[in-house]
């Protein structure tokens, strides 16, 4: 059985309405601000997820589906695939997106990633692209997306990182904190990629982040980054 979903705090309440406000822009922005390469990351994600011709597969965070949805169209014919996000307005989008786009049917539920509404081992991989960072505890996400893997399943988590080259480090860190939030307000609401551009400074790198995964349920743990580092691919098998 899941366990009991306890009421959002108010600082999840806050993410919540805050990426309320941008899901129409979303994809947009998004693709926009990282110049189309998180079409290729999400890919990337996808085959990782599918190396071991999963049948139950869960994408956690899925926004308005694009990670699902890529995955849809690998996906061996008998895979079920479920989108999860605690964002409603993100869902409300990724249904209609899905019937046009996605070579399953994908089943769309409203959740809390640290509270997923799933039973223990439910699930042969789980995915989550640019959403653990946005939880209150990665370390508690990490945990429950474990839970409702089956023993021998695999996590795939695309997050952006930090670039350890010092040359694309200088270059990328003005454009993302002072460059990104300028452009994203002219199309949207800017005060949400100011809270992106937080969030990812005081995420952990891929080595620590590696090293998290391997003390909350997860073996075989690699990495791979992505666009000289500004993203980075972490696999682990629960």
């Amino acid at each position: 059985m899941p366990p009991a979903v306890p009421k959002p705090d108010k600082e999840t309440q806050k993410i919540q309405q805050m990426f309320t406000g941008i899901a129409r822009r979303y994809d947009l922005l998004n693709h926009v601000l990282s110049g189309w390469t998180d079409v290729a990351w999400r890919r990337w994600a996808a085959d990782a997820a599918l190396e071991d011709d999963p049948t139950d597969i869960l994408d956690v965070a899925c926004g308005t589906g694009d990670l699902a949805i890529q995955i849809s169209r690998l996906a061996k014919d008998d895979a079920t695939i479920v989108g999860s996000d605690f964002t409603g307005a993100m869902l409300r989008l990724a249904g209609p997106k899905s019937r046009r786009l996605a070579r399953h049917q994908i089943t769309w539920i409203e959740g809390d990633g640290l509270h997923l509404p799933f039973a223990d081992a439910s699930f042969d991989a789980v995915t989550i692209a640019f959403g653990l960072r946005n939880m209150e505890s990665w370390e508690g996400g990490l945990r429950e997306m474990a839970r409702v893997l089956r023993p021998g399943g695999r996590l795939v988590c695309l997050e952006f990182s930090q670039p350890e080259n010092w040359l694309i480090k200088t270059l990328f860190l003005p454009y993302f904190v002072h460059v990104l939030p300028r452009i994203a307000g002219l199309l949207s609401e800017g005060t949400a990629y100011r809270y992106l551009s937080a969030s990812v400074m005081h995420f952990p790198g891929r080595f620590a982040l590696a090293r998290m995964m391997k003390q909350n349920g997860y073996s075989r743990v690699q990495h791979c980054a992505l666009t000289y580092g500004i993203a980075a691919i972490h696999i682990g098998i629960k």
